[in-house]
């Protein structure tokens, strides 16, 4: 991410930002170590990932100019040994499972020596003491408390790298085998413990200590961090949620990937060998950026949800709590190959295995298409169980070709199409489309039964989910109950004077709705106490105003939120031809 917000291009934006006062956004290690360097005891505590040598070393440097005595306390000192926290987390850990463990429950508390930790205090002869690291107010300081996020993307690529490791854990390198508990190395193992054991407790220990946070630090530059006062974050994070917000986007390649995203959205790498995703709003991972005086501030969507949860959700708050549980996100075909034969896990399922407190209910809207573009939906009227799970096991151990047609339908997309796939449903995108895909928040979950035989972008082979697959399917979604049930048939609602809205009715198990404005004026768009998740479909521009007083204009493909207390909006066209807004909402 670049220090400073470029001049805005036309079209999508790459750097979406809420624009704060002047001023109220800071660069470089000396001012806030100067910041710092005010008050005697420092409490600063964090994300994992972080690179707290760094801080250190920038700190004692600006401290040793100025003549002041820093005693500098990390609190991996503290952390219980590697075995005892490979041990206490391995209910959690998924074991074998390459990709799937449970969700956390534990503290982070519960990975501390905690009798040590807090007989650390700070000494007196000591001009300055700063107790650094994840966990850091668990020592019970009085003082300054700063906090150092790192973006979830960020955090991946350190992983990759090798520059960073799991909570608690010493080295990323080889294999610690410990009785009855194996330590796999390497960024998907990483990704794996991260997903269902650091991120679950690292952040409840941020929502505990975010309201209190006297600054907030945006890690992810190692030669430049940003910083910001807490109250301006908490500020900003208020505001966000009463009236409009985008969040980062965040673009990956896969082994699948098109050429669409490259060819339509500026200001990406050209060097990636393609985009198959655009995470537009994946909220466990995606950021918020703030802006002052072009500086941009990088936190965590969550850090929303822990200041203004009831203002963003409204109706849904009570049973969501502080997950956000619409998702949406870019999947690129263009010029690519197939996405797997998949499905997700019921929720009972869901609940049992991994700990999620709902599933992941996708469906695809079709943005866009080449020619012969397809999905892959519900299973052939003569589909047997049996046939169907052998063949795909012959395939995976004799890497040889599945006969895809031969047990799954495969549909004709067109533009604006909404396939439903409710949980337990056979489907997969085919090549040439690009897909916006509206679903539940859960996203990992994709059990993959047939990847085409083709390898990850590292060379390795791609991890099949047979067996779970068989124990989710449900094998009447076949014939016609597919074409009759799981294409959404849209029907007018509503119209006035330059605009129409219309209903795209999902799966009866779906959370969430799904509408459509088809506006050549402009429209007033009531949120009714629910949190509002939209996309510009068609069209070049519009202009968007909230009843708090904030406009912003979206452009063709991007995401935006409109929050439950937001009220309404108007919404005005700003193409030459018709604006298309899409919009999913909870039931």
């Amino acid at each position: 991410m670049p220090l400073r917000k470029p001049s805005p291009d036309e079209g999508y934006d790459i750097w979406p930002a809420f624009r704060l006062g002047e001023g109220l956004i800071h660069a470089g290690y000396r001012s806030m170590a100067e910041r710092l360097l005010e008050h005697s005891v420092v409490i600063f505590d964090g994300y994992t990932g972080v690179s707290w040598n760094r801080f250190k070393d920038e700190f004692m440097t600006v401290a040793g100019e100025n003549g002041i005595r820093v005693r500098w306390i990390q609190t991996d000192h503290f952390l219980k040994p590697e075995k005892v926290i490979m041990e206490m987390t391995s209910p959690w850990s998924g074991g074998d499972d390459p990709l799937f463990g449970k969700i956390c429950e534990l503290n982070l508390a519960d990975f501390f020596k905690m009798e040590d930790l807090t007989a650390v205090t700070p000494d007196p002869d000591s001009d300055i003491n700063i107790l650094a690291g994840p966990g850091a107010s668990l020592a019970g300081w009085e003082g300054l408390t700063v906090y150092a996020d790192i973006p979830k993307n960020e955090l991946q690529y350190r992983a990759r790298e090798g520059a960073v490791t799991n909570l608690g854990i010493r080295a990323q390198e080889g294999f610690v085998t410990y009785p009855g508990i194996k330590k796999l190395s390497g960024p998907k193992e990483m990704y794996k413990r991260s997903y269902f054991i650091d991120w679950p407790v690292l952040n409840r220990h941020k929502a505990a200590i975010l309201g209190s946070v006297n600054l907030i630090v945006d890690a992810q530059r190692d030669d430049n961090p940003v910083w910001a006062e807490g109250n301006t974050l908490r500020e900003a994070l208020t505001a966000m949620s009463r009236n409009m917000f985008r969040v980062r986007p965040w673009f990956e390649p896969g082994p699948w990937g098109g050429t669409w995203i490259k060819e339509n959205i500026r200001g990406l790498s050209m060097e990636a060998p393609n985009y198959a995703w655009s995470f537009e709003l994946i909220t466990p991972e995606n950021g918020l950026l703030l802006e002052s005086s072009s500086l941009l501030l990088e936190v965590s969507f969550d850090s929303l949800m822990y200041t203004a949860a009831e203002a963003v959700l409204g109706d849904c708050h009570s049973r969501f709590g502080t997950n956000f549980p619409i998702r949406f996100d870019f999947l690129d075909t263009f010029d690519g190959g197939n996405l797997s034969l998949q499905c997700h896990p019921r929720p009972g399922y869901t609940k049992e295995h991994f700990g999620e407190d709902f599933t992941q209910e996708e469906s695809y809207y079709i943005l866009d298409t080449k020619e012969d573009a397809t999905v892959f939906l519900g299973f052939r009227d003569d589909v047997d169980p049996a046939d169907f799970k052998t063949s795909l096991e012959e395939s995976r151990d004799r890497q040889t070709p599945f006969d895809a047609d031969r047990f799954v339908m495969r549909h004709p997309s067109e533009k604006h199409d909404l396939f439903l796939i409710p949980y337990g449903t056979v489907h997969g995108s085919g090549k040439n489309n690009l897909v916006l895909e509206i679903s539940t928040t859960p996203y990992i979950f994709t059990f993959k039964m047939y990847d085409w035989l083709r390898k990850d972008l590292n060379g390795q082979p791609r991890d099949l989910n047979i067996e779970r697959a068989m124990d989710n399917l449900f094998f009447d979604r076949k014939g016609n109950h597919v074409t009759e049930k799981l294409k959404s048939k849209p029907a007018l609602l509503e119209e006035g004077a330059g605009w129409q809205l219309w209903h795209l009715p999902t799966h009866e198990t779906h959370l969430y709705d799904v509408c459509r404005y088809h506006i050549q004026t402009s429209v007033q768009i009531l949120t009714e106490n629910r949190c509002l998740v939209m996309n510009l479909v068609e069209g070049e521009k519009i202009l968007v105003e909230t009843q708090n007083g904030m406009s912003q204009v979206i452009s063709y493909a991007e995401t935006y939120v409109i929050p439950a207390a937001a009220g309404g909006i108007r919404v005005t066209n700003l193409s030459d031809s018709e604006a298309v807004i899409v919009k999913a909402f909870i039931k």
